[in-house]
């Protein structure tokens, strides 16, 4: 059967305006998949919606649309996005008024039952991650569009492929292939060369979009348009793979995919095969990503130039101190970031900056009391005193959590595997600490068809509860050499991300004896004393020797989440990259 080829044209609300034209013009497609969706995201359109109950989607969407649905309608392309968000009805529908305006005679449907706000006071948003089932059904029943909302980002890839190719709930390794490819896929041009640690080995100034071509094994290639930027390579690829991710179980509500048994082949220039990959049954448990106001945060960057640093910012912290004893914040945080250096020849490269950042969940605490103290300042604390910028009355921040509910309507008697002897079960359903649920929380996975037929989706028959899986035998040991001071990143490749306060930092060897040497003396124990903020937090390597990598998971790092903006970097983008510039002691034969 020929393949099915499964395209990209957005990673992230606010991603290249044009690409969805450009991936329509550039070559055969079948689907183009946009993904909108980020834990940020849901906040943001939450927001929205308390403003105007009628938004919570992304309205971008409807606008890049507006150009090319004429385009995609006569190429036959079908397109499947979660720029739905909050409201994906109300998306459904302005896209079909869109269509009515245009006269282009497009089958709209979309999938709902994410939305479990009402069932958690106290929240801005909740939201259960669903499957690609319901927009499975959507498509089998001819829509051209299909708009969801809360859904994993593979669901956008899984759900045309079971459409296609005719896929059951049970055919784990499938599903489990088409995962890996979503999850290539669902960042954009993070696959094809974008944020990419050895960005200089091709041009990516403005790189393609990316494509899978997806086989009824569930196998693939991944690749992009001819003649559009960027590159597609073993290592982009990698880095995708690991991104966001964890150990060797990728646990989703279809299908847990194993990333340890993924394989990666260089097949020609821009196409790398994922292959192999194994399925298990998903688990019994739905993630919820819960969104909620987490109170006020207020911030002032103090500019320190020249001699005496140190004492300069002692001096503005015991002169602070007084105004926020009156009236203490919960949480009180301040750093001294020295991006100064010795007889600097610019003012910018001779300062240093401190860092005040202050929450509490009453808005007057963190507001003017605090900016008028820090203003006071101007003509009376330490030579060449500014700001970056002035302080304000305090903004409202976003806490993020997400907490696990049963599979609602699952058939008594349903299949569930126990986990392996000897092996420590994940718990399924930690303690939430945010509000929890008022009644028994019900998730109604359900197609709602273009023709307005409401089509339930069951959930899966079989589940198995998560469980680690054990570390693989190490490889053997290079033998011993001399070596050099380095920088890690000469020899590793590194991608990092978050997903709620933790962080993950995949790192991966371009070469079978690098893989040796990474695998013997990057341990969680050496990440800590690389990464100093991690050292009293839990740390856990998994390993995946397919992709010669390890995975590090980083627990609390970024406290309430990305919305919280609880450090310098809080999304851990660029976590990888300050692993990658500490230097190490490497074997010369590697360098």
């Amino acid at each position: 059967m020929k393949p099915l080829r499964i395209g990209n044209f957005s990673g992230f609300y606010g991603d290249r305006s044009d690409a969805l034209r450009e991936m329509l013009t550039g070559g055969e497609v079948d689907v183009l998949t946009g993904d909108y969706l980020a834990e940020l995201t849901m906040l943001i359109l939450a927001r929205d919606r308390l403003k105007d109950p009628s938004a919570g989607y992304a309205r971008t969407f409807p606008r890049r649309l507006e150009d090319c649905l004429g385009l995609a309608h006569e190429r036959g392309v079908r397109i499947v996005t979660n720029a739905g968000g909050l409201n994906p009805a109300g998306l459904a529908g302005e896209i079909r008024h869109l269509a009515d305006r245009l006269g282009i005679p497009v089958r709209v449907a979309h999938v709902e039952g994410d939305d479990l706000t009402a069932a958690y006071p106290g929240t801005l948003a909740a939201h259960a991650y669903l499957g690609g089932f319901g927009i499975a059904e959507c498509l089998r029943a001819g829509a051209d569009v299909v708009v969801t909302g809360r859904v994993t980002d593979a669901a956008l890839v899984t759900g045309p492929a079971a459409a296609h190719f005719g896929w059951r709930p049970d055919d784990h390794d499938r599903l489990a292939g088409a995962v890996a490819a979503g999850h290539v896929l669902e960042c954009g041009t993070q696959a094809t060369g974008g944020n990419y640690a050895f960005f200089g080995e091709g041009d990516v100034r403005r790189p393609g979009f990316p494509l899978a071509e997806i086989h009824a094994d569930g196998s693939s290639v991944i690749t992009k348009h001819p003649g559009t930027g960027g590159f597609v390579d073993v290592g982009t690829v990698t880095a995708q793979l690991l991104y966001e991710t964890g150990g060797a179980r990728y646990a989703g509500p279809d299908v847990t995919a194993r990333l340890d048994t993924v394989r990666l082949v260089q097949e020609g220039p821009d196409r790398v095969r994922i292959e192999g990959v194994r399925g298990e049954a998903p688990p019994p448990t739905l993630k919820v990503g819960l969104n909620r106001l987490g109170g006020f945060r207020n911030e002032v960057v103090f500019v320190l130039t020249g001699l005496d640093i140190e004492a300069k910012a002692a001096l503005v912290r015991e002169q602070l101190a007084d105004a926020l004893a009156k009236s203490p914040p919960g949480e009180v945080r301040w750093e001294l970031v020295r991006t100064d250096r010795a007889d600097a020849d610019t003012e910018e490269t001779a300062s240093a900056l401190l860092r005040l950042v202050v929450r509490d969940p009453d808005q007057q605490v963190v507001g003017r009391a605090l900016s008028g103290a820090a203003v006071e300042l101007a003509l009376a604390s330490y030579p060449g005193f500014h700001v970056l910028a002035p302080p304000g009355k305090g903004s409202p921040y976003g806490v993020f959590e997400d907490v696990y509910v049963p599979h609602v309507g699952t058939p008594h008697g349903a299949a569930t595997h126990e986990s392996a002897p000897g092996v420590d079960t994940v718990p399924t359903a930690p303690v939430p600490t945010a509000p929890v649920p008022t009644a028994p929380v019900s998730v109604s996975h359900v197609a709602v068809l273009h023709d307005g037929r409401r089509v339930p989706v069951p959930p899966p028959r079989e589940t198995r509860p998560l469980a680690v899986v054990p570390d693989p035998p190490l490889p053997e040991p290079l033998p011993p050499g001399p070596t050099r001071r380095a920088p890690l990143g000469l020899v590793i490749g590194a991608r990092s991300g978050d997903k709620g306060g933790n962080a993950n930092v995949g790192v991966w060897a371009r070469s079978e004896d690098a893989w040796r040497w990474l695998a013997h003396t990057l341990t969680a124990d050496a990440f800590r004393r690389l990464i100093p903020e991690s050292r009293d937090l839990p740390v856990t390597r998994h390993l995946l020797p397919n992709l010669r990598a390890v995975n590090f998971v980083v627990e609390g790092i970024l406290g309430a989440g990305v919305a919280a903006q609880a450090r310098f970097d809080p999304q851990a983008k660029a976590l990888g990259e300050w692993l990658r510039s500490r230097h190490l002691d490497i074997p010369e034969a590697l360098l």
